[in-house]
């Protein structure tokens, strides 16, 4: 079996995505290929099983739709790149702990392309940078601090699964160019006053369809059997 397939499927609306996936994962079989769907949204506000109606602030109009994946309530939006894996985890041979730590090593390596230093916090799916500066190659040391474990850092990727008989769907949103100002909207991840930046606020003029597809072909590497 060779990697997963890349599809880069543009700007898509969310709910359609989401009922598409959800429809090609239960259709699935053991001779289905995995594919990695890559896009854009239109804005919207997703809530995992876990959500708290509490962590949307103030949505100003912009969807609130409930899904089934893990995790709180994050927002999606143009100049996002949007990861869908679609994997058949029990013929890669590896458990949902490795699926995860694949994924977020993907956006690492993709952020180093740009030798943006991306980090993993404990107990926090997604990925983070120092915000003084995102290009230290410094490991962050010690343990976060448990009154503010996101202190100097902003969030630029976040992380939401779901596992249905072994396969995936959900994924991973890398934050490209995008008008952040949503995210004041919620408690990103279900963190009060975490800061969610995007790689053009860290200085870097990326274009959404080289984020993608640098981020899509780091995915299938670490996803092929």
């Amino acid at each position: 079996m060779s990697e997963p397939l890349i599809r880069a499927r543009g700007r898509l609306p969310y709910e359609p995505t989401y009922a598409e996936m959800r429809a090609w994962t239960e259709a699935r079989d053991e001779a289905t290929p995995d594919e990695i769907w890559l896009c854009e949204h239109d804005p919207v506000y997703t809530q995992g099983l876990a959500g708290k109606a509490d962590h949307v602030l103030a949505p100003a109009g912009i969807p609130v739709v409930q899904t089934n994946r893990g995790g709180q309530v994050t927002y999606h939006g143009p100049g996002q790149v949007v990861a869908y894996p679609l994997i058949d985890l029990q013929r890669l041979g590896i458990y949902v702990k490795e699926y995860v730590y694949r994924i977020e090593e993907a956006v690492i390596r993709t952020l180093a392309t740009w030798r943006v230093t991306g980090h993993r916090v404990n107990s926090a799916p997604g990925i983070y940078v120092r915000l003084d500066d995102p290009f230290d190659h410094r490991a962050l040391t010690g343990p976060a601090d448990p009154r503010d474990p996101f202190r100097g850092l902003g969030k630029v990727s976040a992380l939401g699964i779901k596992v249905s008989r072994h396969r995936t769907y959900h994924g991973v949103a890398l934050n490209v160019a995008m008008d952040l100002a949503p995210f004041a909207g919620i408690n990103p991840c279900g963190y009060a006053g975490l800061q969610t930046v995007d790689l053009a606020k860290l200085g870097l003029a990326i274009e959404v369809p080289d984020a993608a597809q640098r981020l899509g072909e780091r995915l299938a590497a670490l996803l092929a059997p």
